[in-house]
């Protein structure tokens, strides 16, 4: 257990269940005091009517190793939450971070219903959860939150600024909650930023939240049985991700040069911004160059790590310390000859690859995962630019080397409009060159992911 925010509290304003029960846990786990917030408690079910209580999330958070604090409020009313606010600054005297993850909207909006179809009385409720609950909950917490420096405001949301400015989201009212609190982060960066503070708008991915595993008839341990039919649904992550992410955060000394930007829980993953560096930040615009060391030299690619900053430690720390959490996984990685793609090969084959699986040299992906590209070394395959040999049959190869295929990682690049184009497949369901589309990449490995289920406690 890591206590990189020992002696710091937190409040998670909708914790009861999804992105707010994982954020919840994660900061736990680093050693924080959390208090989790919400209407669904042991004795009273809001209109959700979902078995989830603030008192399980608190249970979790102390669980893992922090102090867990339930308190039953609801957000639209100034009074209950100026009442919690005020037993925070009495029981702990401080507040170092606020997590707005109030939503509540679930049942209330129509999946593109132009706006003079849509329900008038369950769009405006929408905004009241999504919007206004917000607004309260900085109103009433910030002036503690900036007792004392280095306070942090994560507002949760539904896409970054970036994709959410040319992307319908949803339906009017959907479109206009998500990015309204992409505001919200903006505009709390500019007052809290000069007072020592910061704010971000953070969103995850596509949640394996308790919603979403219950529509499609999974639970956390056997959640890939549904990629039989929603193959997509292969690129989900648990509620936990962002929590790791809000727990970097927090973590970070130099958190404010992210202050009144949006954030992706997978974008901060690959971010060489390292809460455990003891080097000088680098700019915002430096944080998308990947591999770079303490000095801003590149990195070799077996040594650089996306996930941790191209350096131990980095920005999303692990989930859990055990280094061989992968052990008896068959991985397959496209595009691995270099860069990203090497990188995480280099992370799979460090934390437990399938053991006897053939090892390449020292250059390039260190063996011990199937990886695929242009001079790739190590693993069950191995691909030219000449030879685009990624198909079925290849993958295959891969599934019978391995004994099952339970992680594939699509990152083949380079396509050019003149590669040789695979002969038995139409273009759109396969790029040109080494590039395999998600589309066909899921088909051919889907029953490979249905029928070859992870090892005995192996963690999906």
């Amino acid at each position: 257990m890591s206590e990189q925010l020992k002696g710091r509290v937190a409040l998670v304003a909708g914790a009861t269940r999804g992105a707010g029960r994982g954020i919840a846990v994660e900061l736990g786990a680093a050693g924080a005091t959390v208090y989790v917030t919400g209407r669904t408690t042991r004795e009273r079910r809001s209109e959700y009517d979902r078995p989830e209580t603030i008192e399980d999330t608190a249970d979790l958070v102390t669980e893992a190793g922090g102090q867990g604090i339930a308190v039953p409020t609801d957000h639209l009313e100034p009074a209950q939450v100026k009442a919690l606010v005020d037993r925070i600054a009495a029981e702990q005297g401080r507040l170092d971070v606020l997590v707005n993850d109030i939503w509540g909207g679930e049942t209330l909006f129509d999946w593109d219903a132009p706006v003079w179809e849509h329900d008038l009385d369950k769009g405006l409720r929408l905004l009241r959860l999504a919007v206004e609950t917000h607004a309260i909950t900085s109103h009433h917490a910030l002036p503690l939150l900036l007792r004392h420096p280095g306070g942090l405001v994560v507002e949760v949301t539904d896409g970054t600024a970036d994709y959410n400015r040319d992307h319908y989201r949803v339906s009017f009212f959907y479109d206009l909650a998500k990015s309204s609190v992409l505001r919200m982060a903006f505009a709390l960066g500019h007052e809290l930023g000069p007072r020592g503070a910061a704010a971000v708008a953070l969103t995850p991915g596509w949640m394996r939240s308790e919603i979403m595993l219950d529509h499609f008839g999974v639970r956390e341990d056997n959640w890939r049985d549904a990629l039989g039919t929603v193959p997509h649904f292969a690129i989900s992550e648990t509620p936990r991700y962002v929590g790791r992410a809000v727990t970097a955060l927090a973590a970070d000394p130099d958190v404010a040069r992210f202050n009144g930007t949006s954030l992706s829980s997978g974008g901060l993953a690959g971010s060489t911004a390292s809460p455990t560096s003891t080097a000088a930040a680098p700019t915002p615009g430096a944080i998308s160059s990947r591999f770079r060391t303490r000095a801003g030299r590149r990195t070799s690619p077996a040594t650089a790590d996306p996930c941790r900053g191209g350096r131990p430690g980095g920005y999303l720390h692990p989930m859990t310390t055990d280094t061989r959490r992968f052990a008896g996984y068959g991985v397959l990685i496209t595009g691995a000859a270099r860069g990203i793609g090497a990188a995480t090969a280099a992370r799979f084959a460090e934390e437990g690859p399938r053991p006897g699986d053939r090892r390449g040299p020292r250059r390039g992906t260190p063996g011990g995962v199937g990886a695929a590209g242009p001079g790739a070394h190590g693993g069950a395959l191995r691909l030219r630019r000449d030879r685009p040999s990624l198909r079925r049959g290849a993958v295959a190869r891969a599934v019978d080397a391995f004994g099952s295929l339970d992680v594939l990682v699509n990152n083949a690049a380079h396509c050019t409009p003149d590669a040789p184009r695979f002969e038995d497949e139409p273009d759109d369901e396969w790029s040109a060159d080494l590039g395999v589309t998600l589309t066909g990449a899921y088909r051919c490995c889907r029953a490979a992911l249905r029928t070859s289920p992870p090892p005995a406690g192996a963690r999906s």
